[in-house]
């Protein structure tokens, strides 16, 4: 499993607040398959096959145009790990045990 970490931002709509546009993404996620995802207060991350992540990629980032954004702005960072499986609860146990 990869892991897609993506911050939508609509631009330009002359309110500070973006969460009307996160709560939209996650609805989309919510009907999505074979995908597992985290809110997290600066992005969303989100577990699955590689190619699923792009193509959701793709949904979320035109979700702020749907809701009438003119702009948007996305910015991804992608952990495909191929030598062990790599999950998001994985990454964070690793941590917590390390505490």
């Amino acid at each position: 499993m990869a892991l897609l970490e993506i911050t939508v931002a609509p631009l330009g709509t002359g309110d500070t607040s973006v969460s009307k546009y996160v709560a939209a993404c996650h609805k989309l996620l919510e009907l999505e398959e074979g995908i597992k995802y985290q809110l997290t207060p600066m992005s969303t991350v989100i577990e699955g096959d590689i190619d699923k992540l792009f193509e959701v990629a793709k949904k979320l980032h035109n979700v702020p145009f749907g809701e009438g954004a003119m702009r948007v702005s996305t910015s991804m960072k992608i952990d495909d790990r191929r030598d062990k499986e790599s999950t998001i609860d994985g990454k964070i146990l690793s941590v917590k045990s390390k505490l």
